[in-house]
């Protein structure tokens, strides 16, 4: 009975996020000339996606607990079927896909489906490959990527606002990595409040990640972060500081030393929830988004007047962010949002995908010269 009636409720959530998603006002999101943006799929929860062979997207959720498989049409400009793989995930908010294998990243756990393309159809079987990860729901939500040294990298956020577990569980506020197989699980970077997303730079393999900066200290403070971490065992400060090494209120009185703490390399405004980000290596855009980085703003939750809700392109030279431009934007309506960017991904053809777990869709945005 408790499995019916959760089917029951997933299948109502499902077919209310595609109504909804069919009366979406995508004529409200601004985009440079040339561009379009157009739904790719419906998918409730969205959250991180992984691209696998063929332009077969890999998505993850949150609330509904499962993992999807979406797989394109002959254009690669719609998702011609969705199959759900697994079921019961614990918080399945990470993807990732290496060498015909699927990687979900659970709160607690990683767990991996080897050969996922041949058992899409049928009901794969997963192997738990890391189940040292902390257990907290707070910040819990991984994001998984594999880095081009062919580790699987993790972020671990703080559970809490401010709190300090440095030295009782060094773990939370950092970056972890481990081997393929889940061995060698280590710490690459640390003093991270919450990262949800994180890429390598196409030419340098230089690693970049977003941070969201704590709650609770006024609209404008503290910034959220565009961190940059090239080597492992870099310390990025957090709780004793933010933005330019600025002390936190609950660390004035401390001494701490700055020495070795890395400020960010950009400095976002306040609250926007830096989320996933992905460096454009595709064909389709114009010549000035080659290399350049999107980051999806989720927007604020807890500011008095909302800021974010859009995904911007950030401009990277020898190292050093030079702007941060809006690049898709509309979500935010005065203080009415209907849409939350979370993740972005770039698709074999050059199109960018977004993924909106508010609205439970993925778009697609598109380049063609002279487009209307």
């Amino acid at each position: 009975m408790k499995h019916k009636l959760k089917f029951f409720i997933l299948t109502f959530l499902f077919i209310t996020s595609y109504a909804c998603a069919q009366n979406l006002p995508l004529d409200k999101i601004h985009l440079p000339p040339g561009f379009k943006i157009s739904i790719y799929a419906h998918v409730p929860d969205a959250r991180q996606m992984a691209l696998g062979p063929d332009g077969v997207v890999f998505v993850g959720t949150r609330t509904q607990g499962k993992v999807f498989a979406l797989l394109p049409n002959e254009t690669m400009t719609l998702a011609k079927k969705i199959i759900s793989i697994g079921n019961e995930f614990n918080y399945p908010n990470g993807v990732a896909f290496k060498d015909g294998n699927l990687y979900v990243g659970e709160i607690d756990r990683i767990i991996e489906y080897k050969n996922i393309m041949q058992q899409l159809d049928a009901k794969p079987k997963s192997i738990i490959i890391n189940k040292q990860l902390p257990n907290k729901r707070w910040h819990g939500y991984r994001y998984i990527k594999f880095g081009p040294d062919n580790w699987l990298y993790v972020g671990i956020g703080m559970p809490c606002n401010t709190c300090n577990y440095r030295n009782s569980n060094p773990k939370f506020g950092t970056i972890m990595r481990m081997r393929e197989d889940g061995k060698d699980l280590q710490i690459y970077a640390k003093g991270i409040r919450n990262t949800m997303g994180f890429a390598w730079q196409p030419q340098t393999k230089v690693l970049w990640f977003s941070d969201n900066g704590q709650d609770w200290m006024g609209d404008n403070l503290p910034p959220d972060e565009i961190n940059r971490a090239p080597k492992t065992g870099m310390d990025f400060g957090f709780p004793f500081f933010y933005g330019d090494n600025i002390t936190a209120p609950d660390y004035v009185n401390k001494n701490i030393s700055k020495q070795g703490m890395t400020p960010p390399a950009w400095q976002l405004p306040a609250h926007v929830a830096a989320l996933g980000v992905a460096f454009y290596t595709g064909k389709m855009f114009p010549a000035k988004y080659k290399d350049a980085l999107f980051l999806a703003e989720h927007g604020s939750w807890n500011r008095s007047k909302k800021i974010g809700y859009q995904v911007v392109a950030v401009d990277i030279k020898e190292g050093k962010v030079i702007a941060v431009k809006p690049f898709a934007y509309g979500w935010l309506q005065g203080e009415n949002v209907w849409g939350r960017p979370v993740d972005v991904l770039v698709m074999p053809d050059g199109a960018l995908l977004v993924s909106d777990d508010h609205a439970g869709v993925i778009y697609r945005i598109s380049y063609q010269q002279n487009q209307g």
